[in-house]
């Protein structure tokens, strides 16, 4: 094992070292495999080291890397105009990370408050809602024992309950501005915003002149089968943010919005690295890569097949239920051993796999879109036998 005590400790991580990824598997430093169904948090939407991306990277640190933020450069115009062609939204910054993202989402809101809204800057979130970990970013979130982290919290953020309508209804007063959520929560265990609860929101939002932002850090980008969770809803949203798969493992992040809410001023907004021409090259590689024909059909097909599996699971093990969209899923289980579990797995032998347990109760899998099924199915396979064993 390597000495790891010149890095500082933010969480408890097992003690091996990862050296080299393909696709859907990982390698350690004593040469054993994984099979990666966490994928970095649903951040390598191509998988391991793909050769798009390899490519991309090559291509472009050959001819321009970061020119500064106060120029244009190319790469970052390419993948500006893809987001936007196949959006509802006109105009794009990019950023870094997820977190970076929700904070302009949040700054946007209320500046665009202070400019048409006089001065509205609350902005209605969800009970187990998960934003970032940034203080503005992680006062808009719900996760418990979050409000006293850090205190004081950043305010302006009411809770509401996902899918319970008159609960926004109830937090709108003359300071709202707007009302962000994400299309599934994910930290919470995979819980998905109902079609009938996004419409609704929508027209909520629509007539009371309040802003609605869908947080797709972790839904976009074909993870849920289309390229945005929310088009399976049919709404518009005001303001959308992007980050995880955007990169394909590289740090990319993206805020999008109508032009009628743009309306930032010279200053407000900004960042040293934000928009380089190396990494929005990599987001244009893989953006053209999710809109190939029949890739995103693909990504439901296996989304569906990964469902019947967890189901099958269900059956035989008297479990819950299973969860999710497309290739964002969660297996409830009957008792709160799902870090054991993960445990397990990841020390299986002669090959390990890995996976997510953001809740005790529950395994979530965030496998890569390019995932087969024969993975799949060793993956069901193994988290049969270790169902089998508790």
């Amino acid at each position: 094992m390597t000495d790891t005590n010149s890095l500082m400790w933010v969480t408890q991580r097992p003690e091996l070292v990862f050296v080299e990824g393909h696709g859907s598997w990982l390698v350690d430093s004593d040469g054993k495999r994984y099979l990666d169904f966490v994928q970095g948090w649903a951040v390598n939407c191509l998988g391991h080291s793909p050769e798009i991306i390899r490519d991309a990277l090559a291509t472009q640190s050959a001819k321009l890397i970061n020119p500064s933020p106060a120029f244009y450069n190319e790469p970052s115009l390419r993948l500006a105009r893809l987001l936007t062609a196949h959006s509802c939204f006109d105009q794009v910054f990019f950023a870094n990370t997820g977190a970076e993202a929700n904070e302009g989402a949040i700054k946007l809101a209320r500046k665009w408050g202070q400019k048409y809204r006089d001065g509205a800057f609350e902005i209605i979130t969800f009970e187990n809602g998960f934003h970032g970990r940034t203080l503005a970013t992680m006062s808009a979130s719900g996760k418990p024992g979050w409000d006293t982290l850090f205190a004081p919290q950043v305010p302006g953020f009411p809770k509401a309950r996902l899918n319970e309508l008159d609960s926004v209804a109830a937090q709108i007063g003359p300071n709202t501005v707007a009302v962000m959520l994400e299309p599934v929560q994910g930290e919470a265990g995979v819980i998905p915003a109902t079609t009938e609860f996004l419409q609704g929101l929508r027209e909520l939002t629509s007539n009371h002149n309040l802003l609605l932002i869908v947080d797709e850090v972790q839904t976009g980008m074909g993870r849920t089968g289309t390229l945005f969770a929310h088009e399976q809803s049919a709404i518009a949203p005001d303001i959308m943010t992007l980050g995880k798969g955007l990169g394909g493992g590289v740090p990319l992040a993206a805020l999008l919005a109508r032009k009628e809410v743009c309306c930032f001023e010279a200053g407000d907004q900004g960042g040293t690295f934000n928009g380089n021409p190396l990494m929005t090259a990599v987001g244009v590689a893989v953006t053209e890569a999710l809109l190939a024909p029949g890739f995103l059909d693909e990504v439901q097909a296996k989304g569906d097949y990964l469902a019947a599996g967890l189901h099958a699971l269900c059956s035989e093990f008297g479990l819950t239920g299973e969860r999710g969209s497309g290739l964002l899923r969660a297996l409830l289980l009957d008792r709160d051993i799902a870090p054991a579990l993960v445990d397990a797995a990841r020390t299986m032998a002669p090959e390990g796999l890995l996976l997510n347990a953001p809740r005790a109760n529950l395994l979530r899998f965030m496998p890569a879109l390019t995932v087969n099924r024969e993975e799949i199915d060793r993956m069901l396979s193994c988290v049969r036998v270790l169902l089998a064993s508790t």
